[in-house]
């Protein structure tokens, strides 16, 4: 028997041992030449020690051709989980228990949605896409030796095609515009709470008044409530940049920073490239998949993104007796049978079929969403922007940006800085008491868009006075601006400290990755003298990794949380259960009827739920070690065995509100300060030396596990360091590169 299982053992070994070797031939080639169908000319791909790729073609098709090659080389997987999710397939792969996000996705219609944008499209972008497509296909083609991912699901990816790539940027569209969750909830709460509440629970902008809405209780007045309503989550986004003009540098030439906030995956959303060919010199974030360099610079602007944080989508109540326009998706389950689904669309949009669980009886929940529009030209947009020479080339571009609405930030070699909103945000009539803020009778007219704000009508600025932008997902709209945009902007913790460390001294490089790195909470230092602790005494709200009161105050400030509105939100608290800083500061200071437990006879007091919460706190050790940036792998993610291979975990520090920011989930019993949304890039751009701007993302240019670029960022991003972002060829070369050759296949 010991020599069977010593036999076992070593046949295990060796196989293991077979499959390591075997699936290491899936890491790309990034030297020599391969011979291709569909390229024009010869395209060289220098890599540089980093991983970045650097694309030299004689025409733009064959640069978007080579993008396209080296995404499919280095981030296959993550494409096609990617389009898997926006087209609803993911259960084709993974099983029953993807079924629910199939289902969404199908409601949605993504795919449909981007079936007619291509339609819409110019000659240019068409063919740029086409060439793209045809680069990931031509990789494809030489039927190379898939990632592990693969193998151990068992999935052979399908050619790709040019909807596989807008539907991404309707997937991007939706994580970046989610306002519809809050308009759920206040359905949600209207059974219990009243209108006045559910408000204050929704703080205004510091210095608004709040906003006034009709008795949502009785709005929905006798239509008969679900008796058990499903959760309904909400999370806490937001990016940064800022730039300041050549008076306020020490070079006289503007500089211009950027950091966008997303989701920590493994591996990361962003994936830098550098595409040389006539017409385009640029170099920064790319999505794989998407044919463009979304945020970075070219030799003669930079360009930032932020999430402008508008009100695109809408909720409506609509009669189920009502006619609908109807179709049928087939969703393919792996390892049970097809599901079918019934889709229906109102005049509003698709009809939801989980948030309608919340609707009242007889009644379900539609959605209109700028993003669903048959003609959205963002792909335009993201083609035409990295391009741009000048001011007005710049605003051409972003005149197509139509989901989802950003803020970009911009820079120039001329001096010039200035920022706009791009992006569709719908006009609502007059008449419109919900804001968008709630549920709107979809029968009732007067809660129907007129259109949309003139892209000539959208917040902007051009070499503003004081010599500086800030953008920080607050509210930047002018005193008596005409149109309405959202009244949920973030709170401007993160744009106060901004201006702040900006000061009215001169700034380099050097003082803005300071300012990217810094982890002061202004939301902490509100707070301090309602949280009293011998524990807490002389901290400053510096939430750094090393420290131990940021993890006591993050604790207490938990379990505070918990008693201070979970007897209100009841089964929608969990979903919900999140920092809430301006709420937190808004009870502390003057509503502070949320501290009565109202579950219980007597009266609470804050001060009493501030002390029996202190008292629940048992957190010890160093920030950082309890509020890792998890970089979680879809799927492997869930599988604990899997994750320790695919996840990408690392020290933070900062909080929701930093600069430098890190966003938790306090309903995560198991790490519930484990940070999940961060700075996923960071830029900065020298306009007096383009070639001294420096970049990094949160994780490696290699999406394949066995690649020592899988993970080759991260210390460093944790660290706030950068790689450089080099363009020039003699640099490169003399830093050491590896030459590809991409050339015709005759």
């Amino acid at each position: 028997m010991r020599r069977i299982a010593l036999g076992a053992l070593a046949f295990l070994v060796f196989s293991l041992g077979a499959s390591f070797a075997y699936l290491r031939h899936s890491l790309p080639k990034t030297e020599g030449e391969i011979a291709l169908e569909g390229l024009k000319a010869p395209v060289e791909v220098l890599r540089d020690r980093n991983g970045v790729p650097h694309i030299y073609a004689t025409t733009l098709e064959d640069a978007h051709f080579a993008l396209g090659f080296v995404h499919a080389q280095d981030r296959l997987w993550q494409m096609e989980m990617s389009r898997r999710i926006g087209s609803g397939r993911v259960a084709e792969i993974l099983g029953p228990a993807a079924l629910a996000t199939d289902r969404f996705m199908r409601t949605l219609g993504l795919r449909r949605v981007a079936e007619q944008n291509l339609r819409h499209y110019d000659e240019e972008t068409r063919r740029l896409l086409d060439a793209y497509v045809a680069g990931v296909n031509a990789f494809l083609g030489e039927k190379p030796v898939l990632p592990p991912e693969f193998w151990i699901l068992g999935v052979t990816p399908e050619p790709w095609t040019s909807i596989d790539s807008v539907v991404w940027t309707k997937v991007m569209a939706l994580d970046l515009g989610n306002n519809w969750r809050s308009e759920l909830l206040r359905l949600q709460l209207s059974g219990t709470l009243p209108t006045e509440q559910i408000q204050q629970f929704f703080p205004p902008y510091p210095g608004d008044a709040p906003v006034k809405l009709p008795d949502l209780k009785a709005l929905y007045s006798g239509l008969e409530k679900p008796p058990a309503p499903h959760p309904v989550f909400s999370f806490l986004g937001g990016s940064n940049s800022w730039a300041v003009s050549g008076a306020r540098s020490a070079s006289g030439k503007p500089l211009l920073a950027n950091d966008p906030h997303l989701g920590l995956t493994a591996p990361p959303l962003w994936y830098f490239a550098h595409l040389h060919a006539p017409g385009i010199d640029a170099i920064g974030g790319t999505l794989p998949g998407v044919p463009a360099v979304l945020v970075g610079r070219n030799d003669r602007i930079a360009w930032g993104l932020t999430n402008t944080g508008a009100d695109v989508q809408d909720l409506y109540l609509e009669r189920l007796d009502d006619r609908f326009e109807t179709h049928e998706e087939v969703i393919k389950v792996k390892g049970a049978a097809d599901e079918r689904l019934t889709v229906r669309r109102s005049r509003h949009g698709p009809l939801l079929v989980e948030a309608s669980r919340h609707a009242p009886r007889g009644y379900a929940l539609a959605l209109a969403w700028t993003a669903l529009a048959e003609d959205d030209l963002t792909m335009h947009s993201a083609m035409r922007i990295s391009r741009a020479r000048t001011w007005d080339d710049f605003l051409a571009g972003a005149r197509m940006l139509h989901a989802p609405t950003q803020t970009v930030s911009y820079a120039d070699v001329e001096g010039n800085i200035g920022f706009i909103s791009a992006g569709r945000v719908p006009l609502r009539k007059p008449a419109n008491d919900l804001f968008g803020l709630a549920p709107a009778p979809g029968w009732d007219e007067r809660y129907d868009w007129t259109g949309y704000i003139p892209f000539d009508e959208m917040p902007r600025a051009l070499n503003p006075a004081g010599g500086s932008v800030v953008l920080a997902n607050h509210k930047i709209t002018p005193p008596r601006y005409a149109h309405h945009i959202t009244s949920e902007w973030q709170a401007p913790y993160r744009a106060r400290r901004i201006e702040e460390l900006l000061g009215s001294g001169k700034h380099d490089i050097a003082s803005f990755r300071r300012m990217q790195a810094d982890v002061v909470s202004l939301a902490v230092r509100e707070l301090l003298p309602y949280f009293k602790d011998a524990r807490l005494e002389g901290w400053d709200g510096t939430m750094a990794a090393e420290r131990t009161e940021p993890l006591i105050m993050m604790a207490w400030w938990r379990e505070f949380s918990r008693q201070l509105y979970a007897d209100e939100l009841g089964e929608a608290f969990l979903p919900n259960w999140n920092a809430r800083a301006t709420f937190v500061a808004s009870v502390l200071t003057k509503e502070r009827h949320w501290c009565d437990n109202i579950r219980t006879p007597q009266t609470e007091t804050c001060e009493a739920l501030l002390a029996s919460s202190r008292e629940k706190v048992i957190h010890e050790g160093a920030w950082g070690e309890a509020h890792v940036a998890r970089h979680r792998h879809r799927p492997f993610s869930r599988h604990p065995w899997l994750a320790r291979f695919f996840d990408i975990r690392v020290p933070s520090g900062g909080d929701a509100y930093t600069v430098n920011a890190g966003a938790m989930d306090f309903n995560d019993e198991a790490e519930p300060f484990a940070n999940r949304h961060a700075p996923s890039l960071r830029m900065i751009a020298d306009l007096a030396d383009p070639q001294a701007s420096l970049f990094i993302h949160s994780g490696g240019q290699s999406g394949n596990p066995l690649s020592s670029q899988y993970r080759s960022f991260s210390d460093a991003w944790s660290r706030g360091e950068y790689i450089p972002m080099v363009t020039e060829r003699k640099r490169l070369e003399a830093d050491g590169v590896q030459r590809l050759l991409l050339r015709p296949r005759k």
